[in-house]
């Protein structure tokens, strides 16, 4: 990694004589051979220069997030890129050590590559403030390794989902072509608990494979919300999703911020007058803070643990000094340290990693099931853990399709939110009808066969 015209390093370099002390115990596990190594490892200095030229995406720049960006750079990786949506807020700085108080507002992304580049400057760290899924396939498609640092199942599967289909296959012998592979690295913690995994796409088990590991998420159908509360969080998010973009409190182009307490309050006066109308007791403003942010138990010692698991399997996937993670490690401090390690299994009809698993489920219901039921079961069950499923369903006939109902745009969710309360047969459909359901949890869609009893 040269770069000055008289061929001498540049001071910035892994290579250079003044980052000796720096990277003296990288040195040590790459100059010298091991008998952990993989059967393509070699030892030298051109390992460490190597790792200049790994490309590495860090999706989140939360605890895991920042820890992780932290210690990939100061392993000698120099080209990373980090992309979050989300902005600094107060509660983020307990644990987050890259951010201070006059961050507070600014891009989580932004802030966090600056950091980097003032500390460490032979790392380039390039930030994206956007959704991941707002970058397109080639930008993904540019990188050695992805890592995860995220608190969100569902954009772990968007990912997982992103990097399967990016596999490339011979159109002869259907032999996966292994240089289309982007490994996976994913963290995720939970107060004294965390674990930490690799994924090889296509290769072995993915996120769906094992999405039984995961607590099902937190949803609450819109027809309950609307029609039938019957908890306490049922009247926040009444307040959340209803009430604050008919009433517009703060103004047409206000957004609830979790960390306004004006916010928070009126979500909260909100949610208890739904609550008295309907006889529920146990709103209160601190439950109406958790509802609204999302908030889960965060413990910075186990942000650190996992983030280092995580940029060691980047390590050893760049340099071959040691053999990687097969595949899963879990992590617990609580009481005292305890790690236990596990191959994962891939399922062999996962509708995420699977090409030859079929993607026409059965929907098993009564023709007087309501539509509210359906999404509900995709909401529910274990092996879809979908997050606000639009339903689609094909005409019998093959002239197109219809939308049943759709939450994530507004002007079709009101257009068809009178549907989740009829019955399917009430909807015209019949048995063996073709329902095409998509959702934030992955970017493809699944077919279902409605099977009517």
């Amino acid at each position: 990694m040269t770069s000055l015209n008289n061929g001498v390093e540049s001071p910035h370099s892994p290579l250079s004589p003044s980052n000796n002390y720096r990277y003296s115990q990288i040195r040590n596990l790459l100059e010298r051979s091991s008998a952990f190594a993989q059967e393509d490892y070699e030892p030298g200095q051109e390992n460490l220069e190597r790792l200049s030229d790994v490309k590495i995406l860090i999706v989140g720049a939360g605890g895991l997030g920042c820890e992780l960006l932290k210690s990939l750079a100061y392993m000698g990786f120099s080209n990373i890129d980090i992309i979050d949506m989300d902005i600094i807020d107060l509660s983020n700085l307990n644990r987050q050590f890259l951010f201070r108080m006059n961050d507070i507002g600014r891009s989580k992304a932004e802030v966090a590559a600056e950091f980097i580049r003032k500390r460490v400057p032979n790392c380039n760290v390039t930030p994206h403030f956007k959704k991941i899924q707002e970058m397109d396939a080639e930008f993904y498609r540019s990188f050695n390794i992805v890592v995860c640092g995220l608190d969100s199942i569902v954009a772990r599967r968007w990912i997982n989902g992103l990097l399967l289909s990016l596999l490339e296959y011979d159109e002869e012998t259907n032999a996966l072509d292994t240089n289309s592979i982007i490994p996976l690295i994913d963290g995720g913690t939970e107060g004294f608990k965390g674990n930490a995994r690799l994924i090889l796409p296509g290769l072995t088990a993915c996120i769906e494979c094992t999405l039984d590991l995961y607590p099902p998420q937190v949803t609450y159908p819109l027809c309950t919300i609307a029609n039938k509360p019957r908890l306490p969080e049922h009247c926040i998010e009444y307040a959340r999703i209803i009430s604050w973009d008919k009433e517009k409190p703060f103004g047409n182009d206000v957004s609830i911020d979790g960390d306004d307490p004006n916010h928070i309050r009126w979500l909260y006066d909100k949610a208890c007058e739904r609550a008295n109308e309907f006889g529920i007791q146990g709103v209160s403003y601190r439950l109406t803070q958790g509802v609204i942010k999302n908030i889960i138990p965060a413990v910075a010692s186990t942000n650190a643990c996992i983030a280092t698991m995580c940029a060691t399997e980047c390590f050893k996937l760049a340099t071959s000094c040691s053999q990687f993670l097969n595949s899963y490690i879990v992590f617990n401090q609580a009481e005292s340290i305890y790690t236990y390690i596990f191959e994962a299994e891939r399922k062999s009809d996962c509708v995420g990693c699977n090409r030859n698993a079929t993607f026409r489920r059965s929907l098993n219901f009564k023709s007087t099931d309501k539509l509210s039921s359906v999404i509900e079961f995709l909401c529910k069950n274990i092996e879809y853990q979908m997050n606000s499923p639009a339903l689609t369903a094909t005409k019998t006939d093959g002239s197109g399709s219809r939308t049943l109902y759709m939450q994530s745009l507004k002007s079709i969710e009101e257009a068809t939110r009178p549907n989740l309360e009829k019955t399917l047969g009430d909807l015209g459909l019949v048995n063996g009808q073709e329902i095409l359901v998509s959702d934030p949890t992955t970017p493809q869609t699944l077919v279902f066969i409605l099977k009517l009893d």
